[in-house]
């Protein structure tokens, strides 16, 4: 079985560098792409309350390693994987900005996931038009205080967002997950992260599969005898990033995690950098309110 290798977060939690994402994962699909993953060797799961689909990866967790190693305990018989293996994210919506909406959404969360404490508790976008985001982020900070969660962050923060942010935060934020692929490479962005002690984690780290017929990436993965999405995944963590992609059969999954067997050379890196082209396939951050 192969794992991923993992990252220490400024507060010393460790968490795999390489996740699996279920961003537009149908909630009917979620145990059962939850289960493959697990049993592949992914510790690591990406979900959100907008998703849908929190109770679908419990019930995956459940499925494979019993309702106590879910939870928390240690059951009868030790599972093959317990749940202090296990890193889960989840992140608050846009429409539960505010402090006391946003300990409301997270209760909410716990009971969908049927979980003792979340891993990583994030918050999804600034809607920064709002005004709301560092009202948010203190009851991150109060949830992150009492033990509920190990860890808390932002995603889709922009470095303004983030310098409002850290004007009255107590916590520097452990992760900013953004969209981040080899046409939209984030450079300045990832270094204000390293100067704050933040890791960068990519969300659409494929660029919702746009970006495997790139020429230069077919080319090296020709190279190197591995997919289009191997070489850009293998390309992510070298980089220092944390990824998350989504796969739906149990082959893409297996294949997303199988990139430690081979590595990309300075010339390979220094070719990727060069696609960078500012494209999005998502929302800019400061049009999502």
């Amino acid at each position: 079985m192969i794992t991923s290798p993992r990252l220490s977060l400024n507060n010393g939690v460790l968490i795999d560098q390489l996740g699996f994402g279920l961003y537009k994962v149908p909630p009917k699909d979620a145990a059962r792409l939850v289960a493959t993953a697990l049993e592949a060797g992914y510790r690591h799961f990406d979900t959100a309350a907008m998703y849908g689909n929190e109770s679908g990866v419990a019930r995956g967790i459940v499925s494979l390693y019993g309702v106590e190693a879910a939870r928390g305990g240690s059951g009868e018989a030790a599972p093959p994987t317990s749940r202090e293996d296990l890193f889960i994210t989840t992140k608050v919506w846009n429409d539960d900005h505010g402090y006391d909406a946003t300990l409301r959404a997270f209760d909410t969360s716990m009971v969908n996931l049927g979980l003792e404490y979340v891993d990583m508790y994030l918050i999804h976008w600034p809607c920064a038009k709002r005004g709301l985001f560092q009202e948010t982020y203190r009851a991150l900070e109060t949830l992150y205080r009492e033990g509920k969660v190990r860890a808390i962050g932002v995603s889709n923060f922009q470095p303004q967002h983030l310098d409002r942010l850290l004007e009255n935060a107590e916590v520097v934020p452990a992760v900013n997950q953004i969209e981040l692929h080899p046409w939209l490479q984030q450079a300045e962005l990832r270094e204000k992260h390293r100067g704050l002690g933040i890791l960068t984690e990519a969300w659409s780290p494929l660029g919702r599969g746009q970006v495997l017929d790139d020429p230069v990436i077919v080319a090296l993965a020709a190279e190197h005898r591995v997919t289009a999405a191997q070489v850009i995944l293998r390309w992510q963590l070298q980089l220092g990033n944390i990824a998350i992609p989504k796969a739906s059969s149990a082959d893409r999954i297996r294949e997303n995690l199988d990139i430690f067997r081979f590595e990309l050379s300075a010339l390979d890196m220094a070719d990727i950098a060069g696609l960078d082209r500012g494209y999005r396939t998502g929302s800019h951050p400061d049009n999502v309110n």
